[in-house]
């Protein structure tokens, strides 16, 4: 009986990957919920304050993230998928992952058909719930404990023959499922390309983010002004950083076309790759108001920043990127209704008139 129940439970489990392959998915494997191996280095991250603004990361959003049973009563393991978001783009002022539209909304759709499928294959309803980056989860301790892939140093999931340019969902469910060996192997060996590449020292060490430095938590999680001295290092990104990922002799290799189309970079992002497209974007969202931006953002995981953080964002863009010709917008900005955004715009005209030399 235990033979026939594990083979059941085998097949179910194959078929259930085939299914999340043949949606699209670049890897799929299955975990039993628990408590998360990373759970000690967790808690020392979160004690040495390296979490920064984001209080959702702490109190009951800490204590639900150090079991996985927690977030879903019931649930007793988690298909989890990784989706690629087209790392073979060439890098720009705008994250990859945000230059199509909104992942938590096209993968939560994905997710919700393999749940779909389970209770046809099953017979019954199951109880289950999709995560897309939303939940109380440590989602790379449980991708690796799914046998997906390794923890690389820059605190990426680095999925073997495809790299770390990957969303990660996960489905939650309280059928059981045959689960994958985690994945125990440490392919970075004595790399550190990534901590070295980081503009603003934000890996100290190896698989340790401080985000009160990193560029992807100042430019979209963070509230209040940029850290002056950490301004430069920002260079000409508006939105996300690629660059740790970007080093990665995995991701160069194995980096892959994103898997939906719905992914692919909107109009906005087309042509902004070089210095001008960078200058001229950071000069539309300077101009922005309140219509534009909802016009320009609508189904956009960008919307995660507010039209005024964008643009302190492109002051900071313009001052670290920005020619004589940009002078006339960030003198506008100075006008700014929000007190962040003028003293990001004065900063960048002190800065750009330095570097070019023009009369103050």
């Amino acid at each position: 009986m235990g033979g026939a129940a594990a083979l059941t439970a085998r097949s179910l489990t194959e078929r259930l990957k085939a299914e999340a392959y043949g949606l699209g998915f670049d890897a799929a494997g299955v975990a039993r919920l628990g408590e998360p191996a990373t759970r000690a280095a967790f808690e020392a991250w979160l004690a040495a304050g390296h979490q920064g603004s984001m209080a959702y990361l702490e109190g009951e959003g800490a204590a639900l993230r150090r079991d996985s049973r927690l977030p879903h009563p019931g649930a007793t393991h988690a298909l989890v998928v990784a989706a690629s978001y087209g790392g073979r783009a060439p890098a720009g002022p705008v994250a990859r992952y945000a230059r199509g539209d909104d992942y938590h909304v096209v993968l939560r759709e994905r997710v919700r058909e393999l749940h779909g499928w389970l209770e046809r294959e099953v017979g019954r309803p199951v109880n289950a719930r999709p995560y897309v980056d939303s939940g109380p989860i440590l989602e790379r301790d449980l991708a690796q404990r799914a046998g997906l892939g390794w923890v690389g140093k820059n605190t990426m999931l680095i999925v073997p023959g495809a790299g770390s340019h990957l969303f990660l969902a996960s489905l939650f469910v309280d059928v059981a499922l045959e689960e994958d060996a985690p994945f125990e192997a440490d392919r970075c060996g004595t790399c550190t390309r990534c901590l070295d590449a980081c503009p603003t020292g934000a890996l100290p060490s190896p698989r340790v983010l401080d985000a009160t430095r990193c560029i992807s938590y100042l430019t979209i999680e963070h509230r209040g002004p940029i850290p002056p001295a950490l301004r430069e290092g920002v260079g000409g990104l508006l939105y996300g950083c690629d660059i740790c990922n970007d080093v990665c002799p995995w991701t160069v290799k194995f980096a892959r076309e994103a898997m939906a189309p719905e992914f692919a970079p909107r109009a906005l992002f087309a042509e902004s790759h070089d210095r001008d497209g960078t200058r001229a974007l950071a000069r539309s969202i300077c101009m922005m108001d309140a219509a534009d931006y909802a016009a320009a953002f609508k189904g956009s995981a960008i919307k995660r920043a507010k039209l005024w953080m964008l643009q302190r964002n492109a002051c900071v863009v313009l001052g670290n990127v920005g020619t004589d010709e940009d002078l006339a917008v960030l003198e506008a900005m100075r006008e700014h209704e929000h007190e962040v955004v003028r003293e990001h715009a004065e900063w960048a005209l002190t800065r750009l008139r330095r570097t070019i030399r023009a009369p103050v």
